[in-house]
């Protein structure tokens, strides 16, 4: 069914691919590949009269007709919109409770057992969508019951395949624009930005039932960022970043109306930020979404085979390991000097680029992963930079002293990069799935890949760095575990904070810094996300594993760029459904 006239319009051209007449033409050209062309030739003969559009007939065992259904799918999930302005009212989505029943049933009405795996695993995605929205819809209710739900200001590209945690549609993404801006830009800005005095007011109807506490009492903080960053725009000091760098972004040659609107936007977002504070100490109910419900998120959302107490075991595993590994490893190393933070900016700046070529040379010439144009820079954009001792985080006491263990885990802006340049053929695939799908395919695999180049030797010539691996292992188990006894209600953020900081070796992860109190919010809205880092990353174990073995059976030798190489090329979804694809049934662990 098509919904719009560019959904009309999608179907002619679908239709045209679908023809005998294409499947010849293109036997071996991508699905991707295929509609291009078909694109052309259509809007040719259709512009000449010379054709009329055949209807398009559900195929019900037909990968097209998944992909005309993921279209209409991601239109569907988005909001109804008055413009540029979203409506997120409880009766708005109570149509969206309705409606879904009929998205799923056409889901189920397609039957992909006769395809190749790889569409196989693209349908279990558009499931696993529908059933995240479900989720949205019955338990997490952001609209409803989180605050920060209503940040619509984002100037910095996050390293990730999409916003963490659920955000409203549409973002205003600052870095996407060029400074000084368009009259395009401007008109396209303008527009936007001028309604989020309406959006925030919209938002105290909506939430005005919640009761959820920690929600209420931290979300307010990313509000607070949303006017820092308004207000460092209006001012000509925000500085946003992008894949490809950072950019100063101002108002420089703006139109008033284009400063009216950035005015009356920080000021909406600081009384909105008042009445959270003033709203916030009556909310006295709890945030997590209790034990049940995150099991059933997690498995049939995330591809994650685990309940609750199941996460918790293994979180607590890794915990203990990391903490065993990192005293052996100080044994080993006790008669070496410390490893030493930079003193001052100019020493990081040298040591960050001097660690760079290092890294960049490791994984090329150690045979890690095949060597591309875009690694080098994808990394050499995103360099840290020094911090005084009484600003620094945990991350930053790890990068100043040695940064290829940050860079180990910007695997993220590889992977971004990679999305750019080698966009994958399939078109469920080429964008960042609903939900966070994707997040123990970035988060655990960038884990993973720490772990995993210091086995590979990176760090042979500076042992003491690698205990800095086993701490941000103890750290990621920390604060996924106090994550997890969040959702089930047992801790509070601010007890949350607390675990994390007492079981992060060193003392290095304050308790109450903004880095502590940012990463347990976020992991309380999007449930999973915080253990993430270690369910990943045991899953992305296995499938080296049952890879490995598999290359025993066949009697080849295992080469580590090859199984990487391939696992890159499947795309930034979860690594469950990567194993089907690239490991045969038979290597597989019971």
């Amino acid at each position: 069914m098509c919904t719009t006239e560019s959904d009309f319009e999608k179907s002619k051209i679908l239709s045209c691919v679908e023809s005998g007449e294409w499947r010849k033409a293109y036997p071996r050209k991508t699905y991707a590949a295929a509609l291009s062309a078909a694109s052309i030739l259509c809007v040719v003969l259709l512009s000449a009269g010379s054709i009329q559009a055949a209807p398009v007939v559900d195929a019900p065992n037909d990968y097209q007709t998944l992909i005309r259904l993921f279209e209409e799918w991601r239109a569907f999930e988005r909001p109804s919109m008055k413009g540029y302005l979203p409506d997120y009212s409880a009766d708005a989505m109570a149509e969206k409770v309705k409606a879904l029943p009929e998205w799923q049933r056409r889901l189920a009405g397609i039957d992909p057992e006769s395809w190749p795996i790889e569409q196989q695993s693209d349908y279990k995605l558009v499931q696993a969508e529908m059933n995240g929205f479900s989720f949205n819809l019955r338990v997490l209710r952001p609209w409803a019951r989180d605050p920060a739900f209503y940040v619509s200001i984002w100037p910095n590209r996050t390293d990730v395949p999409s916003r963490e945690a659920p955000v409203s549609y549409p973002e205003i993404q600052l870095y996407s624009y060029r400074f000084p801006l368009s009259a395009e830009s401007q008109s396209d800005l303008t527009a936007k930005i001028k309604l989020i005095p309406a959006f925030l007011t919209e938002a105290r109807e909506n939430l005005k039932e919640s009761n959820a506490r920690d929600l209420w009492i931290y979300g307010a903080q990313e509000l607070r960022n949303q006017a820092s960053a308004l207000k460092s725009l209006e001012e000509g000091t925000l500085t946003v970043r992008t894949l490809e760098g950072r950019q100063h972004a101002d108002l420089t040659g703006a139109s008033e109306e284009l400063r009216t609107a950035v005015s009356n936007a920080y000021q909406a977002t600081v009384a909105f930020i008042a009445w959270l504070e003033q709203m916030g100490p009556s909310k006295t109910g709890p945030s997590g979404v209790g034990k049940e419900n995150y099991t059933w998120y997690q498995q049939n959302v995330h591809f994650i085979p685990l309940d609750w107490d199941g996460e918790v075991l293994l979180l607590r595993r890794e915990l203990e390991r990391a903490h065993a590994a990192l005293r052996l490893e100080e044994q080993s190393n006790r008669k070496l000097p410390p490893l030493e933070p930079a003193p001052n900016a100019a020493a990081f700046d040298n040591l960050a680029h001097e660690r760079l070529d290092k890294f960049v040379n490791f994984l090329v010439k150690q045979q890690i992963i095949s060597d591309k144009p875009y690694i080098r820079g994808a990394l050499a954009q995103q360099l840290g930079h020094f911090v005084p001792e009484d600003k620094r985080v945990f991350f930053t006491r790890i990068s100043l002293r040695e940064p290829m263990l940050l860079l180990s885990h910007d695997y993220h802006w590889i992977d971004l990069a990679r999305m750019r340049d080698e966009p994958n053929p399939s078109p469920i695939r080429r964008t960042a799935s609903l939900s966070n799908i994707w997040d123990g395919r970035a988060e655990g695999f960038a884990t993973a890949f720490e772990e995993l180049l210091m086995h590979a030797g990176l760090y042979d010539d500076n042992p003491r760095a690698k205990e800095l691996v086993w701490i941000m292992l103890a750290n990621r188990a920390a604060r996924g575990l106090a994550s997890l006894y969040v959702q089930s209600n047992q801790f509070t953020l601010e007890q949350a904070e607390h675990f994390q900081g007492e079981w992060t070796p060193r003392g290095w992860a304050n308790a109450n810094d903004e880095l502590t109190a940012f990463e347990q919010l976020l992991y309380l809205r999007q449930p999973g996300y915080g253990t993430s880092y270690i369910t990943g990353k045991v899953q992305f174990d296995r499938l080296l594993t049952e890879y490995a073995h598999e290359q025993d059976l066949e009697g080849k030798p295992f080469v580590l760029r090859d199984c990487l190489d391939r696992f890159n090329s499947e795309g930034m979804i979860p690594i469950k459904l990567m194993e089907a694809e690239m490991v045969p049934a038979r290597a597989r662990e019971p």
